[in-house]
């Protein structure tokens, strides 16, 4: 299962309901008490499809306020899966949600041929200040908000400070260069400790890329174009190249399985750089290493830089042939924005919003599970520093589909190259962008 579907909810870093209602007010569009309508409104229905399970904790509050609609949530089942029910439902022109869940990379694919709604019409502008810039990029589509920020999965790296201690470390490699030298250390401890795994980690990759300032992805309209070459590409593909040319990851243990639990465990995989929901599923993966592990920034490329990525993340959006538009961003605002913010936080969810990153609240609570560290200040910045810029090819949800098998031989033998894999990748992805009547090169 690819990372950006794992729970994206950090429950160990909840705010408490009320400190946030006070801060996360709507700032534009359609406020809670307003929506309620008249007792003459026809009443609507309104079905949503998600897998976040938290956005039912907004419901009962947003009827409260709005007797005229009432509101349906439906998990329509992975990603994958929702999304090709949806686009299997605008085909046959019956059975379309009036909302709908989409991965950040997802939006281009549904809103460059007219399946999403343009949010502009209801004022969605008023609220850009209130998210982090990165987030806010994933979800405009050539100048065009077509979804609102749900959840958000900033990279940050999870270290093992017990095991860094054993190897002569008492604070986690700020840079690249010193992860490097961390490696070497860890290694020497013993042939089963390594400084991380990756059997082909295309999410991870690419947040070093993205952190890099690669930006692979060049998408305008319908056209697409694909350049592992550039500058900042290069430099973080040598890098990882480097990593595994010298053993210093373990090419053996596969993220998420019983091996990978063991190696956290232990402390015999010092680091993950993942998104920050690792915070939610690292004590249920690792409860023997309560206490040894901390929160760190993504080691920077240069001594004294604060540059990030992303690692998973979802919006939601309307479709264009949803019947209840109107009704359906009430509720969209109330549960990503307004009201229901808070009901959603509290249950764990980790949201982009600026209001909710800020707070007090959210940045003070110790987590016991990582030493009593402010996870959450940490987190914050994370969301904060994450690069601009970055975008996805429309068919993004394919391309990461078949990335696996074309990497999956080097991870086995060792022979060919990342930047081998990346060129096959492209190859693949343009005859496939192409085929699907974009202009991919």
């Amino acid at each position: 299962m690819g990372l950006s579907r794992k729970v994206r909810l950090l429950s160990a870093v909840l705010v408490p309901m009320l400190a946030l209602a006070a801060c996360s007010g709507g700032g534009g569009g359609s406020s809670d008490g307003d929506a309620a309508g008249g007792g003459g409104e026809e009443q609507v229905k309104i079905t949503v499809w998600s897998w976040d399970g938290t956005v039912a904790q907004a419901v009962p509050g947003f009827e409260a306020a709005n007797p005229n609609i009432k509101v349906e949530v439906v998990n329509a089942g992975s990603s994958q899966d929702e999304y090709q029910a949806l686009d299997n439902a605008i085909q046959a022109g019956s059975g379309v949600p009036d909302l709908v869940m989409f991965e950040y990379f997802a939006v281009p694919y549904f809103a460059i041929p007219g399946k999403l709604a343009d949010l502009g019409e209801f004022g969605v502008e008023n609220f850009k200040q209130d998210y982090v810039e990165a987030a806010w990029n994933d979800v405009t589509v050539n100048g065009k908000v077509y979804a609102l920020p749900s959840d958000y999965g900033p990279s940050a790296m999870f270290y093992n400070a017990a095991t860094l201690k054993k190897a002569g470390m008492n604070k986690p490699p700020a840079t690249w260069d010193e992860y490097y030298e961390a490696a070497k250390k860890v290694r020497a401890l013993g042939d089963d400790h390594y400084i991380a795994q990756d059997t082909g980690d295309l999410f991870f990759l690419l947040s070093l890329i993205w952190q890099a300032g690669g930006r692979p992805f060049k998408v305008d309209g319908n056209k697409v174009h694909i350049d592992f070459t550039d500058a900042g590409t290069t430099k973080a593909v040598s890098f990882w190249q480097k990593m595994l040319d010298e053993d210093l990851v373990n090419t053996k243990i596969t993220g998420w399985s019983d091996d990978w639990n063991r190696a956290l465990n232990d402390g015999t995989l010092a680091t993950q750089t993942m998104g920050g929901w690792l915070t939610s599923t690292l004590p249920e993966r690792a409860p023997q290493a309560a206490g040894d592990f901390r929160v760190a920034l993504m080691p920077q490329w240069q001594q004294g830089e604060k540059v990030g990525a992303a690692n998973g993340g979802s919006s939601f959006g309307i479709p264009a042939a949803a019947e209840h538009k109107e009704a359906a961003f009430k509720f969209l605002e109330h549960f990503t924005h307004g009201g229901g913010l808070a009901s959603r936080v509290a249950a764990g969810a980790f949201v982009p919003n600026m209001s909710v990153l800020e707070s007090e609240a959210f940045q003070s609570k110790a987590n016991e599970y990582f030493g009593d560290q402010k996870v959450g200040a940490v987190l914050a910045e994370a969301s904060e520093i994450v690069g601009s810029g970055w975008q996805y090819p429309p068919f993004f949800e394919w391309a990461r589909s078949i990335y696996g098998d074309i990497a999956s031989p080097f991870y086995t033998t060792g022979k060919g190259s990342l930047a081998e894999i990346l060129e096959q990748w492209r190859q693949r992805c343009i005859q496939y962008g192409n085929e699907q009547g974009f202009e991919v090169d």
